[in-house]
Parts: C-alpha cells; structure tokens; sequence
C-alpha cells in the first residue's frame, strides 16, 4: 500500500475525530492545554490500537475469505464512508456533558470515533497488507487533527465540523472503489 493511501486513509479516519473534537472545543468554556492533551492523546491511541485488532482478525480470516477479500474491503469502506456522509448531510449532533474530556465519555468518544479503524484494519488484514506502519500514522493524524479541532472549535463552527465529515466519508468510499477497481483490474 501506499504512502499515499495511508496517508488518505488516515485523515479519512480522522475526520470523525476532528468533527468530535471540534465539537468538543465549542462545547467547553475555556480549552485548556490538558484538554487538548487529553482528547489529542485518547483518540490518536484509539485509533492506533482499532487497526491492528482489526488487522489481527483479518489475518486470520484471510486463508477463508481469500477469494472476495477485496469485495469485503471495498464494501466495509462504501459501509464506513456511506455512513460518515449520511451522518453529515443529516446534521447529527452530540449533546455534550460538562467535561467530554474525563472519564467514561471520553473513552466513549475515543472507542466511537475509532470504530471505522477496526474496520480499515480488518481490511488491510484480508489484503495481506502490513498494519503496523499505517496504524503509527493513523494514531498521529488522529491526534494532530484533533488538537487542532478541539483549539479552533470555537471559531470554526459546527458547519465546518459536517463539511469535514463528510469529506472523511468521500476519501474512504474513494479508496474502496480504488481497491475493487485494482483488484477487478488484475
């Protein structure tokens, strides 16, 4: 794979991470250096760790799925992305509680936001393709992206926060077209 694509992969995944922390920076009063830090860190982690569990069970079921592997990944990234889009034309929006950057919610919100690693993960286990690399610059985008979400959330707005989603969801439905095409190609 790519440096190209894991690059594209990783600021896909990490769109939902900065449209969470975007809404995070417009829901606190004052950000603080330690909100950052500790929003930054939990979702880069997050999405560091969900590809190589995702990875891990891809690999081993690769030998049974070998022959529509690239369907899986390719319908698993229509899936993701399809849904990222959805979400932001429909506008959802989190309630945010006093501090999302404590406690259970923020491990909520670190586990929400990574959930489409897992599947990416997943994905790259089917492929044979080696995580370890791609997870490390997934974690970082993750976290750069959220720093910088979380410190111009409030002069961004929350329409930014929508556009960013779904410009998530575009990349990941544009590389799994991109996996079934190369694979029906070959």
């Amino acid at each position: 794979m790519s440096w190209t694509s894991v690059f594209g992969i990783a600021i896909g995944l990490s769109m939902d991470a900065f449209a969470v922390a975007i809404a995070t920076g417009l829901a606190l009063a004052a950000v603080t250096p330690r909100h950052v830090f500790r929003l930054a860190f939990h979702f880069g982690l997050f999405q560091f760790m969900m590809p190589i569990i995702g990875w891990l069970a891809g690999q081993t079921l690769a030998s049974c799925i070998e022959r529509y592997d690239h369907w899986i990944a390719f319908a698993m990234l229509i899936c993701i992305g399809g849904k990222m889009l959805f979400e932001s034309v429909l506008g959802t929006k989190e309630e945010a509680t006093a501090d999302p950057t404590r406690g259970f919610t923020l491990v909520t919100l670190s586990i929400a936001t990574s959930v489409d690693a897992l599947a990416v993960g997943l994905s790259m286990g089917l492929l044979g393709v080696s995580v370890w690399s791609a997870a490390a610059v997934i974690g970082l985008v993750a976290g750069v992206l959220t720093m910088i979400g979380i410190r111009f959330g409030s002069r961004l707005g929350p329409r930014w926060g929508r556009g960013a989603e779904a410009l998530g969801g575009a990349i990941l439905v544009a590389i799994g077209l991109r996996i079934l095409v190369s694979h029906l190609a070959a």
